[in-house]
């Protein structure tokens, strides 16, 4: 059995570990699972191996970046779902985000069993009454003017998104952040054959099609379905580090992940 390198629980922060030993090296080297949801994404070992919790290989990790990752503030995801939504669209995302740690909440107009765009139902968590604060909201693509066109759901998401820190469409999502004017004065992108349309509908933002994400800081748009993971993924380096991220892309087997593959606008001085 492998010895747990000097990682302790401590009960007085809500079951989160730290270094035992402050005397030790700031930046010592120790050895984590890629993240994978688990509890054993708080623990570090003082050797390279396997988990012996979930199996899957160790990576070398600064004690400093260790500390940071299980200090890390939780986040709660809020989807924005609607009925004929596209199957990929959400359930990548919502892969790499529930695998980073994060709280995935779904969110729906009503309590009523959303039908996606293929046979699959999906139960809202919450609707727009009830639903709690979240950090950031996702919306996503299928039929989306529905969802556009109800004033109920589109002061909802106004609402979400004067708080939230951060804003991410998927696919044809961006046209929901469109109509929210949110997209005014930034750059975007959306699915495929939809960029020429989400041109007219949104004048004042730059549509780009051949890229993978367009992240303007606050306000993350991506291309059509499976580009949605790859979004997923940058915001999860945004927030917990590349080796965070790759270690994500690791543990769900998405190898097609390159990072810097999208556009990261940077605000001129």
């Amino acid at each position: 059995m492998k010895k747990i390198y000097l990682v302790i629980l401590l009960a007085l922060f809500a079951g989160r570990y730290s270094y035992a030993q402050s005397s030790a090296p700031k930046d010592s080297i120790v050895y984590a699972c890629g993240p994978c949801g688990g509890d054993c994404d708080n623990v570090a070992f003082d050797k390279p191996g396997i988990c012996k919790h979930c199996n899957m290989p160790l990576v070398k990790i600064s004690l400093s970046d260790f500390k940071k990752r299980v200090n890390a503030k939780p986040l709660t995801i809020a989807f924005y779902l609607q009925d004929n939504v596209e199957v990929l669209d959400f359930a990548g995302p919502m892969e790499v985000f529930i695998t980073a740690g994060f709280n995935v909440i779904t969110v729906s107009k009503t309590y009523k069993p959303i039908r996606s765009k293929t046979v699959l139902f999906i139960t809202p968590d919450y609707t727009i009454d009830d639903a709690p604060k979240s950090d950031i909201l996702v919306v996503f693509g299928g039929p989306t003017q529905p969802t556009i066109e109800d004033p109920a759901v589109m002061a909802w998401i106004k609402k979400q998104t004067d708080n939230d820190q951060y804003i991410m469409s998927a696919c044809t999502g961006a046209f929901i952040l469109g109509k929210a004017g949110l997209l005014d004065n930034l750059t975007a992108t959306t699915f495929h054959t939809a960029i020429d349309d989400l041109a007219k509908a949104c004048p004042k933002t730059k549509v780009l099609a051949n890229v993978r994400f367009v992240d303007n800081g606050r306000i993350i748009t991506t291309a059509g379905i499976s580009a949605g993971t790859d979004g997923a993924l940058h915001l999860v380096e945004k927030l917990r580090g590349r080796t965070y991220a790759e270690g994500v892309a690791t543990s769900i087997e998405y190898d097609k992940w390159v990072p810097d593959n999208g556009l990261v606008i940077t605000a001129s001085k």
